[in-house]
């Protein structure tokens, strides 16, 4: 078996909820030992439900492969234990609330004196510092601040994205700029002081929308449609089956044109030759297109699409994903026996890995 990117690396998280222990599961999993920092009553996440074999699925997915390290910080004895673990760390990542860190004796200035190579990675809802620094903030909370949800639903009201897009957004990010530090500190020797917001985060990924609302064209919700390309949307065949499609350019919508809808013409018209046009007359555009789809079943409109090189899905949902056969799973051990979910995107070809089990409070290397 080859050596894990991270192995041989410590990893302190002082963590909760998703986003912090989004990060350091990704780092788990590349081979750092990661040490879980918990209350007696262990991090909330864990019941936040019930549905994997009793425990929460949250703390089942991103957990696994860590140790459980049950301190009372605020208390000598867990603060002294806390600075022998920096000491053989080089990785701290927390997500307590701004300058609670400092308030328990570790604030950056102490980590950067004491442990100049310690990459300590702070993950927050507004930062640590403006005028929001001291706001408590959760992943809906964020989507609504942002205003993701204002383009997110159909267009009779807003939605909340159905996953935990923030958290898994900010902890994404703060994966990669621990990656990032820890490559200059193989150059440099140096740490580095990382700071990574909620709000940040989402107002990074909805640049597009932004300059649309500032360049004058602020994008309203549309559904299962795309607010700038069209055809992009949803259509019924005449079994009741849905599908989306996607036509990314002028030549791909002349052959859905010429071989799906019959009607190589509309590639000629001046309301649907161009992109921007199409969308101009989203209205006939979609009509034109579902009249097609209205002939069809759905093999028939799949066989169709395939024939005319469109991109297209089915419009899944739990159930679908579950028995979908490009699903790729991974079995986790668990307190309560193993668990199956999705396995991590990422593949290094000829290089299988193994998953560590999710710990019990206090659980260390599977050991209580």
């Amino acid at each position: 078996m080859s050596v894990l990117p991270l192995e041989g690396l410590t990893v302190v998280a002082i963590e909760q909820a998703v986003a912090a222990p989004f990060t350091t599961s990704r780092l788990a999993d590349a081979g750092a030992r990661v040490i879980k920092i918990e209350r007696p009553e262990g991090d909330f996440a864990r019941g936040y439900d019930d549905v994997a074999k009793g425990q929460a699925s949250y703390f089942v997915w991103l957990n696994r492969g860590k140790e459980s390290h049950v301190l009372n910080l605020a208390s000598p004895e867990g603060k002294a234990e806390l600075a022998a673990l920096l000491n053989g760390a080089d990785v701290l990542v927390q997500n307590l609330k701004p300058g609670a860190l400092a308030r328990l004796g570790f604030g950056f200035a102490r980590l950067a004196a004491e442990w100049p190579r310690l990459i300590t990675c702070s993950i927050s809802g507004y930062g640590e510092g403006g005028p929001m620094a001291d706001r408590k903030a959760y992943d809906l909370l964020i989507q609504a601040e942002s205003g993701l949800c204002s383009i997110t639903g159909g267009p009779e009201e807003p939605a909340r994205v159905g996953v935990s897009l923030v958290d898994i957004a900010t902890g994404a990010t703060a994966h990669a700029a621990i990656l990032e530090a820890l490559i200059r500190r193989g150059i440099t020797g140096q740490g580095a002081n990382i700071q990574v917001s909620m709000f940040d985060v989402m107002a990074d990924w909805l640049t597009v929308p932004l300059l649309n609302h500032e360049g004058g064209k602020s994008p309203k919700r549309l559904g299962l449609a795309h607010p700038s390309i069209s055809p992009y949307s949803v259509f019924t065949c005449k079994d009741g089956a849905q599908i989306l499609i996607s036509v990314q350019s002028d030549r791909e919508f002349a052959k859905l044109a010429d071989i799906f809808i019959g009607r190589p013409e509309l590639a000629r018209d001046p309301r649907f030759a161009t992109n921007v046009a199409r969308v101009a007359n989203r209205p006939e555009t979609d009509a034109a297109v579902a009249e097609a789809f209205a002939r069809m079943t759905a093999d028939e409109a799949t066989e169709a699409l395939i024939a005319a090189d469109v991109a297209f899905a089915a419009v899944n949902d739990m159930a679908g994903l579950s028995q979908h056969p490009h699903l790729r799973r991974i079995s986790v051990e668990t307190p309560n026996g193993p668990v199956s979910y999705p396995a991590p995107a990422t593949i290094f070809v000829g290089e299988e890995r193994q998953y560590g089990a999710v710990p019990g409070i206090g659980e260390k290397g599977g050991e209580a």
